[in-house]
């Protein structure tokens, strides 16, 4: 059983920056996936940021490249997400996900266990 503790978010103006953090802790297997996704309401649940634990390798999204940096805290087994220049769209309920294999994997259904949630709200 792996569970996931999120923390950050919360409200901000556009250009403003939030910073999330998601820790796991249980059975961790020794290769995963753990990812930052986010859903507004009316909209699918997406991916927005991504890491491999074992290369380290990262994927962000399009429409966040340049502005989130994610990245992996090996020691504590957890994914932050620095996010700059907000946006108004980036409004969403931002979920941290967690996969017991490696890989970039993007897809919403091949993540097994998922954080509580955390509201970002960034107003005009």
């Amino acid at each position: 059983q792996v569970q996931l503790k999120e923390s950050g978010g919360g409200s901000v103006q556009t250009g403003g920056s939030l910073r999330l953090s998601c820790r796991a802790s249980g059975s961790l297997t020794y290769r995963y996936s753990m990812g930052w996704f986010r859903q507004a309401p009316g909209n699918e649940r997406e991916a927005v940021a991504v890491i491999d634990s074992r290369s380290d390798n990262t994927y962000c999204s399009n429409t966040v490249k340049g502005r989130f940096v994610v990245s992996h805290d090996i020691a504590e087994d957890a994914v932050n997400l620095q996010m700059n220049n907000l946006k108004v769209e980036d409004t969403a309920v931002y979920y941290c996900g967690y996969r017991p294999a490696n890989g970039l994997v993007r897809e919403v259904e091949d993540y097994s266990t998922w954080g509580q949630g955390t509201q970002v709200t960034v107003s005009p």
